[in-house]
């Protein structure tokens, strides 16, 4: 991921990181509109007129925290989708864990707040998410060579679910194993998409 930027003098998060960083957590906490321009800028220590210095309102703040997290996926995925494809997998899906490990907050704003952004960045958005799945759905057919794109990009976005739902588990169990549970799993599922389906039965 992306470095925050950091004052040059002091190397400590600029203010307006500050600003996306506790954005993240209230958003996620209260939602995007139980939260008012006051409450960000008491929250990091500014009055909420002040924080116009930094965004030029909430929707704009918002827009460039998830097109920000889109972009960052994009080049994390680029990064590694270079070499045997197994070991892309491996390195893409702990690319996913990790996000989802150290970005909780911005995991529950990307799910719950994507449609209360502005029609350019939410097309930007998409956009950038297709563009990664799509690293996804070409390793997986490179592992499987019989797999449809539709069943690789299902098979991508099941995934997703998967890793991205520490946010939502509230579980208290240790980091690094749930890390390691969620990493088995996913890799488990994904070497095996080569095996036959086996359909439901039809209960009627």
């Amino acid at each position: 991921m992306a470095a925050p930027s950091t004052d040059p003098r002091t190397g400590a998060p600029t203010r307006r990181e500050q600003i996306l960083g506790v954005a993240a957590r209230l958003f996620a906490k209260h939602g995007y509109h139980g939260v008012s321009i006051t409450d960000l800028g008491a929250a990091v220590g500014i009055s909420g007129p002040a924080l116009y210095r930094h965004f030029p309102g909430k929707e704009a703040l918002l827009a460039e925290m998830l097109v920000r997290i889109s972009e960052d996926l994009l080049a994390g995925g680029r990064a590694r989708s270079t070499g045997e494809p197994r070991d892309v997998l491996v390195a893409l899906v702990d690319f996913q864990l990790d996000f989802s490990l150290r970005e909780p907050e911005l995991i529950v704003v990307q799910d719950r707040d994507l449609d209360n952004l502005p029609e350019d960045a939410r097309r930007r958005v998409r956009q950038l998410q297709r563009t990664y799945v799509e690293i996804w759905v070409d390793t997986l057919r490179r592992i499987h060579p019989g797999l449809s794109a539709d069943a690789a990009r299902i098979a991508a976005h099941g995934t997703f679910g998967l890793l991205n739902s520490t946010p939502h588990s509230g579980s208290r169990a240790d980091p690094g194993e749930v890390a390691a549970l969620l990493r088995r799993m996913a890799l488990t599922a994904l070497d095996g998409l080569g095996a036959p389906v086996e359909r439901p039965s039809n209960p009627g």
